[in-house]
């Protein structure tokens, strides 16, 4: 498998029910790599999830599964992580934060994950 950017998933989750966990594994079986930040520690396919502020390879894409209100102690910290695009999927959407990444030169998406790897747009 070549090397492949790196994509942080934001609420990440060891439940097969969550979203971020069906986006995870739609991401590995794709072939992209991941890192995985959530509210509490575990592991998803063999990746360690990661809570609180840690220090990640730059992502080129994050993938939010959290909402507006859970991102706002997070914003500054996701936004110096520097990535290529923030994918804000459905219930995640915040003009706030958006505004700011665009202002930053970060590529805005609001969309689906799982929606863009299923029609093959997701391309990195």
């Amino acid at each position: 498998m070549k090397h492949s950017p790196l994509t942080l998933v934001v609420g990440a989750s060891e439940n097969p029910d969550r979203y971020s966990c069906k986006a995870a594994h739609a991401l590995v079986s794709h072939g992209y790599r991941i890192a995985l930040l959530g509210s509490r520690k575990g592991t998803l396919l063999e990746h360690e999830i990661f809570t609180g502020t840690p220090a990640f390879e730059q992502p080129d894409t994050i993938t939010l599964y959290i909402g507006p209100a859970a991102q706002q102690g997070m914003m500054d910290y996701l936004l110096s992580l520097k990535p290529r695009r923030i994918i804000f999927n459905p219930g995640t959407e915040n003009t706030e934060f958006e505004s700011r990444a665009r202002n930053q030169g970060i590529e805005v998406l609001e969309a689906c994950t799982l929606v863009l790897l299923s029609t093959k747009t997701y391309f990195l």
